[in-house]
């Protein structure tokens, strides 16, 4: 097992809390947000009785983005009444649960920028909590393969940038590649040797026992139906109870527009969600790597394109695409929610997105029928896959915000009202990100980082 010694649990103080991210970049800033014109004194649904609970604090999402803002919420407050409302009956049931399971060490992002800084950071925060909870992990490191003389001049940049992010990379030639995995062809690569692979529902399933030890309430199959934000206290309908708190933090995900909206303000964005598709290796090609193996980014994509992952528990996965879903929590291929089309349907943003991205759309979506299409990806570096080597694996969603004039959220988008914090947009690699997160977003709750650019908007009276 590549982890170090079992730690005990402590208090308040553990290693893996992020007490300071040093110099970043606020979130993306909010343009004034239009209201639903909502009446905030009796909107629907809201219905208070001496079931009703009170609480400092609510999350609304039991991924684990929500689950690490509980966690710093009673980190630096203990002893405050907090509660994570997850509408299924399973937590990390969505985006945590169905991703490649790496702990990303940082390579792709633009210096200095928050993702590059909270991925950072997330990648020794993740480890450390997994050391702490006897979470097995592994430090397999990444290969980024370049396959064209484009690719090697991009693979460069990409290292430079790297160095600036103050990440190691190792340069490798192809010589080198085929010692490292002989099964993998390339002009050059690039090793990331920090890069690891985890099991992020285990993780979630840690910080929900770990906010329960510090008095927190996890609860789940709790489905938040209606929003009130009074001028003391936010009050919220579930189909059970009511529940009352002074403030709210929603990380809603796949729902946040909608979460949103609930809230009495109308979201400028749109949810769309886009399937990552992949496929398993059966276990004859067991060992057909032991690094991540990674095509080098198109910076024209916003994804990262299908490459190989080995996976925790001993499997080779290969994916994910990048198609454009027709159900925000349908992982079937062919599930489809007419209520989730009409939404982004209706929105403007996604024509304008559509017409921008028509080329790449039509390839990711004949690629997602057309198998042959999908493995020329991962032939291109690993040649010796056949089809026969491709087989089902569960689907992962992403939720992708979409923003008014069709350009995709690519950054934290955060939304707030006076006692609510809505956590619009959470890119990847948000899980690997999630610790330093959600002490970001306790910060800004507990009001211990204030900008001009943090809306403030008050749903509609």
């Amino acid at each position: 097992m590549d982890r170090a010694a079992r730690r005990p649990r402590g208090a308040v103080g553990r290693a893996y809390l992020v007490t300071d991210l040093g110099r970043r970049e606020p979130p993306t800033a909010a343009r004034p947000l239009r209201h639903t014109g909502l009446d905030p004194a009796r909107p629907p649904g809201v219905e208070l009785n001496e079931d009703t609970m009170t609480y400092d604090y609510l999350v609304i999402g039991g991924g684990i983005v929500g689950l690490s803002t509980a966690l710093h919420l009673l980190a630096e407050r203990p002893g405050s009444r907090v509660a994570v409302l997850e509408k299924e009956r399973t937590l990390a049931a969505h985006q945590t649960g169905h991703n490649s399971g790496v702990i990303h060490a940082g390579i792709y992002y633009a210096p200095g920028s928050l993702k590059a800084t909270l991925c950072r950071a997330g990648e020794a925060a993740t480890k450390a909590f997994c050391d702490a909870h006897g979470i097995p992990y592994r430090t397999i490191g990444k290969l980024v393969v370049a396959t064209t003389a484009a690719e090697v001049a991009r693979l460069h940049r990409l290292g430079e940038r790297a160095g600036v992010n103050g990440i190691a990379v190792e340069p490798v030639d192809r010589g080198r590649l085929r010692e490292l995995e002989p099964h993998v062809t390339g002009l050059e690569a690039l090793l990331v040797r920090s890069t690891g692979i985890v099991d992020y529902r285990a993780v979630a399933r840690a910080m929900a026992e770990e906010v329960r030890a510090g008095g927190g309430e996890v609860l789940t199959g709790v489905e938040v139906t209606a929003i009130r934000e009074g001028a003391d206290a936010v009050d919220v309908a579930t189909p059970g109870r009511g529940f009352r708190a002074r403030r709210l933090v929603a990380c809603a995900g796949l729902q946040a527009d909608r979460v949103l909206r609930l809230g009495g303000v109308e979201p400028d964005f749109r949810i769309v969600p886009f399937r990552g598709e992949y496929y398993e290796l059966p276990p004859t090609r067991a060992g057909l790597v032991e690094h991540l193996i990674y095509p080098v980014p198109d910076p024209e994509l916003p994804f990262l394109g299908v490459h190989l992952s080995p996976t925790i528990d001993g499997r080779i996965t290969v994916g994910p695409n990048a198609v454009l879903g027709l159900a925000r929590e349908g992982y079937p291929k062919r599930a489809v929610s007419l209520r989730d089309v009409a939404d982004f349907a209706r929105f403007p943003g996604m024509w304008r997105f559509a017409r921008a991205n028509l080329r790449t759309g039509v390839a990711e979506a004949v690629n997602s029928v057309v198998k042959a299409g999908y493995l020329a990806q991962a032939r291109k570096y690993c040649p010796s896959l056949t089809a026969r080597d491709l087989r089902p694996h569960v689907a992962g969603i992403r939720a992708q915000a979409i923003m008014r004039d069709g350009t995709p959220a690519e950054d934290f988008l955060l939304r707030a009202t006076p006692r609510q914090l809505h956590v619009a947009n959470a890119p990847s690699p948000a899980a690997t990100s999630a610790l330093p997160i959600g002490r970001m977003i306790a910060a800004r709750v507990l009001g211990e980082r204030q900008t001009t650019e943090e809306p403030n908007a008050r749903p509609s009276r």
